[in-house]
């Protein structure tokens, strides 16, 4: 076996795009996915998980439909199953989620135009 740290910059430089998720990681059935955000997303919420929110820079808010919260770098947010969320940044940020395998990233809104392909390793 190999044993390699992996580079959260590295990895970051490598794609462009907003609000596609790259899978960096497996632990058992979940992926840690890098992805970079800016803008308004779509109202959505996931059913069946859980979804977390890691900042490595930027701040990030996450609106509900009773509130929101905000995020700085080095800071994390789990929202839970089923509760409508949309997430927003109005400069760049980079972020980790942790969600398990084949989590479609607009969840219930998947024919949304900012659906993006699952389980997309970098």
């Amino acid at each position: 076996m190999k044993y390699q740290a992996i580079n959260f910059a590295e990895k970051l430089s490598l794609f462009s795009e907003y609000w596609s998720p790259k899978v960096v990681a497996e632990m058992n059935d979940y992926q840690l996915k890098l992805v970079k955000l800016k803008g308004e997303f779509v109202w959505h919420r996931h059913s069946d998980t859980d979804e977390t929110f890691i900042v490595l820079e930027g701040q990030l808010r996450i609106d509900f439909k009773d509130g929101h919260v905000f995020l700085n770098a080095g800071e994390m947010f789990i929202v839970p199953k089923g509760v409508e969320h949309r997430p927003f940044a109005e400069k760049e940020v980079k972020a980790i989620i942790i969600e398990p395998k084949g989590v479609v990233n607009t969840g219930d809104a998947i024919a949304d135009p900012l659906t993006a392909e699952s389980d997309v390793w970098i």
